[in-house]
């Protein structure tokens, strides 16, 4: 330490002090009959103190840093890791800990009714680590009330944060309950990512959107308070390009983490819905997370026909669309590429089903009758959970319409469960070369590190 800095907190040259290795920093107390003494340099005509500290023993508690931070003031000067790398030693701390009990703790933003989050649970069960959610934010309460009847991820001690998430951070009173957990799982709303949403709006860039193009702050907000050992981020592909992307990207770099990405589809799950998603997993440095090949090698082949319910050939919901016709042709003579989606029994991928499925727009799929041409039906919302393969009993006692707004705004439940087993299957290879004496400190390794 060559600065003087340390003369305004009393450490001139020749001046007396202890040193004490505690909690994992290093304190200088000046002391008038203290073991060691500040040395001297001259640089320009000027003198500055100088403390050099060399013993091996002292400086293990710095083991492994980049950088570190000095924190000076009268008479005392501590060294200690910066922040970023605090943090990090605390997460996979309570990681261990945590594990030990073979049970973590979660949480949700971005909760809707809980789809991601029932996979992500049962991913990791597959893995035998059982997860707790400690809280969910969303910002419809109607459909947090209904996941939390439904949804078996909620515990007794689970909290539901029913408000908008860039109202949820700036609420200090909430904050300061809510606690630090090991997975923060988040569907980051697509509105204005998605080309549909964008088009809609005529955005020229994601963050434009007022609703939700400013989220990844209000995300990395929670994030800083609740310092996840893992956070995973899911949303449309197009999100990857953009700018809050790499904000959220370099921002985990910086705070200590590993970033991974992966784009998966559906069809290579042997999901019906032929829905494209991208996934980010952040995990505190010295945790390996390899995305590589979480697809299964082989799937069945399923037809539309194994995921209908049986809804009589002469029911009202059979029916011409002839309005959507009609659009058809306009859209044709237009140009824009527009059209009608049929899907049959035998078919093996259906279009995606969007959150306004129930509306019946332009270019959502509609079911081919069986015996007579031209007439079509909506999926009802069971059908559509299957196409998702999403556990039935999350949409139970809910309208059709409603039913269908979670599902369309929500994941493919094959994909989520497949990445949270490798997710859980990296933990416990983490936690079991831990125990087997292979790692004595985490591998550190920051981009950036600054004092």
């Amino acid at each position: 330490m060559e600065t003087q800095f340390l003369a305004l907190a009393g450490f001139v040259p020749g001046a007396a002090y202890n040193r004490k290795v505690d909690d994992g920093k290093i304190v200088l107390r000046l002391d008038d009959y203290g073991q060691y003494r500040v040395s001297r340099k001259e640089r320009g005509g000027k003198v500055f103190p100088v403390i050099d500290i060399n013993s091996k023993e002292a400086l293990s508690a710095l083991d492994g840093l980049k950088a570190v931070r000095l924190v000076i003031q009268d008479g005392v000067i501590s060294a200690m890791p910066i922040a970023s790398e605090a943090n990090a030693r605390r997460r996979l701390r309570r990681l261990r800990e945590n594990l030990s009990r073979g049970q973590l703790v979660s949480a949700s933003l971005s909760h809707g009714g809980g789809i991601l989050d029932n996979a992500a649970h049962h991913g990791l069960a597959d893995a035998g680590i059982e997860a707790q959610m400690a809280f969910a934010n969303e910002i419809d309460d109607d459909l947090m009330e209904h996941s939390r009847g439904r949804n078996e991820v909620w515990g007794a001690g689970s909290m539901g944060l029913a408000a908008p998430m860039q109202e949820a951070v700036q609420d200090e009173w909430l904050m300061q309950r809510i606690p630090q957990v090991d997975v923060l799982a988040v569907g980051i709303p697509c509105s204005g990512a998605s080309r549909a949403g964008a088009s809609k709006r005529g955005l020229d860039m994601m963050e434009s959107h007022p609703e939700v193009g400013h989220l990844a702050a209000s995300f990395l907000m929670v994030v800083q308070r609740t310092q996840p050992a893992v956070v995973v981020v899911e949303c449309v592909k197009e999100y990857q390009q953009t700018a809050s992307a790499q904000i959220i990207r370099q921002h985990l770099r910086d705070s200590g983490y590993s970033v991974n990405e992966v784009i998966l589809n559906g069809k290579e799950f042997g999901v019906l819905e032929n829905r494209t998603r991208w996934f980010m997993v952040a995990a505190t440095n010295g945790i390996e997370v390899d995305l590589a090949g979480i697809a299964p090698v082989c799937n069945p082949v399923r037809t539309v026909s194994e995921v209908l319910e049986e809804v009589p050939l002469d029911d009202p919901s059979w029916r011409d669309f002839q309005y959507l016709k009609t659009k058809a042709i306009r859209d044709a003579e237009k140009g824009n590429g527009f059209g009608m989606q049929i899907v049959h029994p035998t078919d093996t991928s259906v279009p995606v089903l969007r959150k306004g499925y129930h509306k019946g727009g332009s270019t959502d799929p509609l079911l081919a009758h069986p015996d007579r041409d031209g007439i079509y039906r909506l999926f009802t919302a069971k059908e559509h959970a299957r196409i998702k393969q999403v556990p039935e009993h999350l949409i139970d006692d809910m309208a059709q319409g409603r039913a269908h707004q979670l599902l369309g705004q929500s994941v493919l439940y094959a994909l989520v469960k497949a990445l949270f087993r490798r997710l859980g299957q990296s933990l416990n290879v983490w936690d079991s070369e831990l125990h087997q004496g292979q790692r004595s400190t985490p591998v550190y390794n920051l981009a950036r590190a600054t004092g």
